[in-house]
């Protein structure tokens, strides 16, 4: 609470007095009394985030499109009864879904639709590419998968078809980076994602790749505002990058399994190192 104070009458006057004379000295010098001063506050006018959103929503796009392309190849090996071509298609097909996960989860029940695991949702509801797996891997069949095969094409094209349309923004995109590390903290590092067929780091590269790529785009604002802060996610993006080039095979992964209890570890240790100034980034840029 603030108290007014009231100045005894002749305070007032003497006060008045001695301001009166010192405008009259300052005359007579020559001198003009001084005007008073005005405080001005200068704003910052919000950053532009359009050419970003337009580059991040061509990313989306084109992820979508090879993400279309590799799933009909999957499922056309799938309803051939090749098995173990199948496998093969499995793991690369989703990581076009995995960078651009965020955006699907937009589109409502997409995202269960292609991506459920076993007990995400009702028996009867569950369908998408680990129903696939577990046939795959866990019954070593391809058998009464046709179905499920066509309906994940065609969810895999509804998602083509309505990526357009969503309403991105910079706020998306910041937390679109931070969710596709929680979705590899959650689930991926503990190796519950692909229960059956334990091409987890597959999807964990990919959600890193997705992250990064919006860093990336976002990148220049954050640098004229934090450097300190840009300097730092883009070295912790090396180091988990380097981490998981280590685990590298082929054109691909090792098995999920292959890595010790010390080394799946370390992984989460980095990927945790990585979160938390990227968590920063959307108060930063102000969104």
């Amino acid at each position: 609470m603030k108290y007014k104070v009231i100045l005894p009458t002749s305070v007032l006057v003497a006060s008045l007095l001695f301001s009166g004379c010192g405008q009259k000295e300052n005359a007579e010098a020559g001198q003009t009394p001084a005007a008073p001063t005005t405080t001005e506050t200068s704003t910052t006018p919000p950053a532009d985030f359009t050419v970003a959103v337009e580059q991040y929503r061509t990313f989306a796009v084109e992820q979508c499109d090879l993400f279309v392309k590799e799933t009909e190849k999957f499922t056309n090996a799938v309803k051939s009864g090749k098995l173990e071509e199948a496998k093969k298609l499995y793991a690369p097909a989703r990581s076009y879904y995995e960078r651009i996960e965020p955006v699907a989860e937009a589109l409502g029940d997409l995202d269960p639709n292609i991506d459920a695991r076993v007990n995400d949702v009702d028996a009867a509801d569950w369908r998408g590419f680990h129903r696939i797996e577990k046939a795959l891997w866990e019954d070593n069949t391809t058998a009464g998968q046709e179905g499920y095969a066509d309906q994940l094409l065609k969810d895999a094209q509804l998602l083509r078809a309505k990526i357009e349309t969503i309403d991105i923004d910079a706020s998306l995109m910041v937390t679109g980076a931070v969710e596709l590390l929680n979705e590899v903290s959650s689930s991926k590092v503990t190796g519950e994602e692909e229960l059956y067929s334990h091409t987890d780091l597959y999807d964990f590269a990919a959600n890193v790749e997705g992250a990064y790529k919006i860093f990336e785009i976002l990148k220049p604002e954050l640098a004229k505002k934090d450097a300190d802060l840009e300097k730092e996610i883009g070295e912790r993006f090396d180091i988990l990058q380097k981490e998981l080039d280590t685990y590298k095979k082929g054109d691909g992964y090792v098995d999920y399994t292959e890595l010790k209890d010390d080394e799946v570890r370390k992984l989460s240790q980095n990927l945790d190192a990585l979160a938390e100034p990227l968590s920063n980034m959307g108060k930063i840029l102000g969104v």
